[in-house]
Protein backbone atom coordinates (compact mmCIF):
# COMPACT_ATOMS: atom_id res chain seq x y z
CA UNK A 1 0.00 0.00 0.00
CA UNK A 2 1.19 3.26 -1.06
CA UNK A 3 2.35 6.27 1.61
CA UNK A 4 4.05 9.12 1.91
CA UNK A 5 6.96 9.14 5.17
CA UNK A 6 6.26 13.06 5.52
CA UNK A 7 2.53 13.18 5.20
CA UNK A 8 0.81 13.85 8.71
CA UNK A 9 -2.17 11.39 7.78
CA UNK A 10 0.23 8.71 7.18
CA UNK A 11 1.70 9.09 10.13
CA UNK A 12 -1.30 8.74 12.37
CA UNK A 13 -2.18 5.71 10.58
CA UNK A 14 1.10 4.03 11.35
CA UNK A 15 0.37 4.81 14.43
CA UNK A 16 3.79 7.24 14.47
CA UNK A 17 1.44 10.18 15.81
CA UNK A 18 -1.09 9.38 18.42
CA UNK A 19 -4.72 9.84 17.12
CA UNK A 20 -8.49 9.24 18.59
CA UNK A 21 -9.28 6.67 16.64
CA UNK A 22 -13.05 5.87 15.55
CA UNK A 23 -12.31 2.87 13.49
CA UNK A 24 -9.89 1.42 11.45
CA UNK A 25 -10.07 -1.72 9.05
CA UNK A 26 -7.52 -2.92 6.02
CA UNK A 27 -8.84 -0.04 3.93
CA UNK A 28 -9.67 3.17 6.00
CA UNK A 29 -8.47 4.72 9.09
CA UNK A 30 -11.28 7.26 10.97
CA UNK A 31 -10.33 9.21 13.75
CA UNK A 32 -11.09 12.52 15.83
CA UNK A 33 -10.50 16.06 14.44
CA UNK A 34 -8.12 17.63 17.17
CA UNK A 35 -9.93 21.16 16.32
CA UNK A 36 -13.78 20.01 15.94
CA UNK A 37 -16.29 22.49 14.73
CA UNK A 38 -19.20 20.02 15.47
CA UNK A 39 -20.13 18.33 18.44
CA UNK A 40 -19.64 14.85 16.33
CA UNK A 41 -16.07 15.36 14.11
CA UNK A 42 -13.86 12.85 13.06
CA UNK A 43 -12.02 12.50 9.60
CA UNK A 44 -12.06 9.22 7.65
CA UNK A 45 -9.34 8.67 5.41
CA UNK A 46 -8.18 5.81 2.53
CA UNK A 47 -5.20 4.32 3.99
CA UNK A 48 -3.87 4.37 0.72
CA UNK A 49 -1.76 7.62 -0.02
CA UNK A 50 -3.76 9.38 -2.73
CA UNK A 51 -3.09 13.30 -2.59
CA UNK A 52 -6.53 14.27 -3.67
CA UNK A 53 -10.00 13.37 -5.39
CA UNK A 54 -8.17 14.45 -8.35
CA UNK A 55 -5.98 11.39 -8.38
CA UNK A 56 -8.78 9.40 -7.95
CA UNK A 57 -9.50 6.82 -10.76
CA UNK A 58 -11.68 3.87 -11.74
CA UNK A 59 -9.52 1.71 -9.30
CA UNK A 60 -10.34 3.30 -6.45
CA UNK A 61 -14.41 2.60 -6.70
CA UNK A 62 -14.36 0.06 -4.62
CA UNK A 63 -12.31 2.06 -2.40
CA UNK A 64 -14.51 5.21 -2.16
CA UNK A 65 -17.48 3.81 -2.05
CA UNK A 66 -16.65 2.19 1.08
CA UNK A 67 -15.81 5.13 2.20
CA UNK A 68 -19.13 6.68 1.85
CA UNK A 69 -20.97 3.74 2.53
CA UNK A 70 -19.26 3.85 6.45
CA UNK A 71 -19.20 7.41 7.09
CA UNK A 72 -23.36 7.76 7.83
CA UNK A 73 -22.57 4.12 10.51
CA UNK A 74 -19.44 5.52 11.72
CA UNK A 75 -21.72 9.12 12.41
CA UNK A 76 -24.22 7.74 14.35
CA UNK A 77 -22.52 5.34 16.73
CA UNK A 78 -20.24 8.53 17.22
CA UNK A 79 -23.46 10.45 18.58
CA UNK A 80 -25.23 12.16 15.44
CA UNK A 81 -28.99 11.53 15.54
CA UNK A 82 -30.44 9.65 12.76
CA UNK A 83 -31.85 11.28 9.81
CA UNK A 84 -34.20 12.76 9.13
CA UNK A 85 -34.40 14.92 12.46
CA UNK A 86 -31.05 14.83 13.15
CA UNK A 87 -28.31 14.15 10.13
CA UNK A 88 -24.41 14.94 9.66
CA UNK A 89 -22.33 16.61 6.81
CA UNK A 90 -19.66 15.10 4.80
CA UNK A 91 -17.04 17.92 3.66
CA UNK A 92 -14.06 17.05 1.35
CA UNK A 93 -11.90 19.90 0.44
CA UNK A 94 -9.58 19.31 -2.32
CA UNK A 95 -6.81 21.58 -3.22
CA UNK A 96 -5.28 24.70 -2.49
CA UNK A 97 -8.51 26.49 -3.63
CA UNK A 98 -10.47 24.03 -1.95
CA UNK A 99 -9.61 24.66 1.27
CA UNK A 100 -7.27 21.32 1.54
CA UNK A 101 -4.66 21.46 4.29
CA UNK A 102 -3.55 17.90 4.17
CA UNK A 103 -2.29 16.48 1.00
CA UNK A 104 -3.88 13.10 1.74
CA UNK A 105 -7.42 12.85 0.46
CA UNK A 106 -10.09 12.34 3.56
CA UNK A 107 -13.45 13.44 4.22
CA UNK A 108 -14.60 14.97 7.67
CA UNK A 109 -17.94 14.14 8.96
CA UNK A 110 -19.69 16.59 11.11
CA UNK A 111 -22.76 16.61 13.49
CA UNK A 112 -24.50 16.30 16.59
CA UNK A 113 -27.11 18.23 18.84
CA UNK A 114 -26.71 22.04 18.10
CA UNK A 115 -27.74 24.69 20.72
CA UNK A 116 -29.27 26.40 18.24
CA UNK A 117 -31.62 23.57 16.50
CA UNK A 118 -34.87 23.17 18.20
CA UNK A 119 -35.13 19.17 17.29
Amino acid sequence: MSHDPNCIFCKIIAGQIPSRKVYEDDDLYAFHDIHPWAPVHFLLVPKLHLPSMAQLGPEHERLMGKLMCLAPKLALEQGCRPWPEGGFRIVCNNGAEGGQEVQHLHVHVMGGPRPWHKG
